[in-house]
C-alpha cells in the first residue's frame, strides 16, 4: 500500500483498465479482448527468483483446472520477453508472461510502490493478485501475496464466480 490516504489499487467492483502488453512467445495481449471469461492477473517482482518461481509453478500446476474454470492466467513483472522465455522454458511454466519494462500497467494496478529491504527503500512490483470477471470488472484483489497456498485461494475464487 501507497503512503497516500487512498489506495491506488482498482477495487472489488471497479472496471479493470485494459492494457495491450507484449507477452512470451512473440505478439501482444490485450486484457479486453478476454471478455467473456475470467483472468487472473498477478504482478510479480521478478523472474526466477524463489517466490516468483514457486508462484508461477503453482498457477501452472493448476493450469487444467483454472482452464476448466474458464479462466486465462496472466503473469506480469518488468522483466524482458528474452527474460520471461528463459523463465518460461526453465521451469516449463504454464502462465502466460507478459513484460510492463516502463511499469505504465504495474502503476495503473496500483503494485508499483516503494519498498525496503535491507536498509534500502527502492521502487519495485508488489506481489499483487487480481481477478477479474467475465465483463472485465475486479471481482478480487489479493495484496502483498503470500505464495503458499495462494494459486489454491485464487482458484476457489474463479470457481465462485
Amino acid at each position: 500500500m501507497s503512503d497516500t490516504m487512498t489506495d491506488p489499487r482498482p477495487l472489488a467492483g471497479q472496471p479493470a483498465p485494459d492494457f495491450s502488453l507484449p507477452r512470451d512467445g512473440g505478439g501482444e495481449v490485450r486484457l479486453s479482448a478476454h471478455r467473456g471469461a475470467p483472468v487472473v492477473l498477478y504482478f510479480y517482482p521478478r523472474d526466477d527468483t524463489s517466490g516468483c518461481t514457486k508462484q508461477a509453478q503453482a498457477f501452472t500446476a493448476l493450469g487444467s483446472e483454472l482452464q476448466l474454470a474458464g479462466a486465462r492466467v496472466l503473469g506480469v513483472s518488468k522483466d524482458t520477453i528474452a527474460k520471461h522465455e528463459k523463465f518460461r522454458d526453465k521451469y516449463d511454466l504454464g502462465v502466460t508472461l507478459l513484460s510492463d519494462a516502463e511499469s505504465d500497467v504495474c502503476e495503473r494496478y496500483g503494485v508499483w510502490v516503494e519498498k525496503k529491504m535491507y536498509g534500502k527503500t527502492f521502487m519495485g512490483i508488489e506481489r499483487t493478485t487480481f481477478l477479474i470477471d467475465a465483463e472485465g470488472k475486479v471481482a478480487r484483489v489479493w495484496p502483498k501475496v503470500k505464495v503458499a497456498g495462494h494459486a489454491e485461494e485464487v482458484l476457489d475464487a474463479v470457481r465462485a464466480l
